[in-house]
């Protein structure tokens, strides 16, 4: 008994010697986002450095936010699905897809006969579409994540290939007229883009979504332990179908901020932005193998990445560079919270 006694006491003490305040820190969601703030400050301090005013006016600032909107409200329905445990590599498809819909000449001349809201309830129901499609055959079919999404892919990307018989569909086509869409989309309230709004309105909402509901303490318990949260008298299957449902629904918001931008609905719309938006939740801290994640650490990482971008375009730098730098990045936050996950079980 005495020797068992010892045993404990020395790994007591073993414990108090590898105690590091600065990591339990950054194992918290607070320490975790100022070390991302942090990051995105110094990183801003090497755009005023390296590209000087045309770095730190307004105008670029909103440039970035912009910038930031469209990928930021994928990843916000992405942090969703990732925290739940799942992935989904085909909201750029889905992207491209809610934009050719919207646009063909079909739908904005019913757009134009009734009101231009019509283009936008279609991009989301597209999105919805998808999204249902994924869950339905991840949650009921039993498909791994991975694969039923890089299904959806390439389906996605396929019929919206066919729908634009590969062509770029401008709005407006053939004498309809959706001016109602291109002024909301493009109009400014107190000096900032209504894209802007949108991105903050859905971050709002994801936030309390997330943090102040039970459809959020659900997410984080089909995430975190599937069977556990089956036993406690969540439906795993038709929660996860929801999550998918979700992210869908973003895809299709996406998908208007990016055909109001552009004035068109294409095929390639929406290229890589999986990767995009996979890895700004990453860096926003969520954990890849789910039950875990924040809002606040995905609008950071997404910031970060748009301020990245930013910055090498303004220093005439290749998009080669830029994705080797994100690349790194990318495996500097996995290692960290690998690192962080590996202290707290021995801590």
């Amino acid at each position: 008994m005495s020797h068992d006694t010892a045993r404990v006491e020395r790994a007591a003490l073993e414990t108090d010697r590898e105690y590091n305040p600065a990591l339990a820190l950054l194992r918290t969601s607070v320490g975790r986002n100022a070390g991302l703030v942090v990051a995105l400050a110094l990183i801003c301090v090497v755009g005023a450095v390296s590209a000087g005013d045309r770095f730190t006016s307004t105008d670029n600032a909103l440039t970035v936010l912009r910038l930031a909107a469209t990928i930021g409200v994928v990843s916000i329905g992405m942090t969703f699905v990732i925290i739940g445990g799942g992935i989904d590599l085909s909201v750029g498809a889905i992207v491209a897809l809610s934009s050719v819909w919207c646009t063909t000449l079909a739908s904005q001349q019913f757009a134009e006969d009734s009101h231009w809201t019509m283009m936008v309830l279609i991009a989301i129901l597209v999105g919805a579409g998808c999204g249902l499609v994924n869950g339905l055959l991840i949650a009921y079919g039993n498909i791994v994540p991975f694969i039923m999404t890089l299904a959806m892919l390439a389906s996605a990307r396929g019929l919206a290939e066919i729908i634009s018989d590969k062509k770029t569909q401008i709005l407006g086509a053939k004498g309809t007229d959706v001016s109602g869409f291109k002024d909301f989309f493009n109009r400014e309230i107190l000096g900032v883009d209504v894209s802007i709004w949108i991105f903050a309105i859905v971050a709002v909402i994801g936030w309390v979504l997330l943090n102040r509901t039970t459809f959020g303490r659900r997410t984080v318990a089909v995430g975190g332990n599937p069977e556990a949260a089956r036993l406690a008298g969540i439906n795993v299957k038709r929660h996860t179908v929801y999550l998918y449902v979700l992210v869908g629904v973003c895809a299709g918001i996406a998908a208007l901020l990016l055909v109001a931008r552009t004035t068109t609905g294409s095929s390639t719309h929406g290229n890589l932005y999986e990767l995009d938006a996979i890895a700004a939740v990453v860096i926003g801290g969520t954990l890849l193998t789910g039950g875990r994640g924040t809002i606040v650490g995905t609008v950071l990482g997404v910031l970060i990445f748009s301020t990245l971008t930013n910055i090498f375009i303004l220093n005439n730098r290749s998009f080669s560079e830029q994705s080797l730098f994100k690349g790194a990045i990318i495996v500097a936050a996995v290692l960290l919270q690998q690192r962080l996950a590996s202290r707290s079980t021995t801590t």
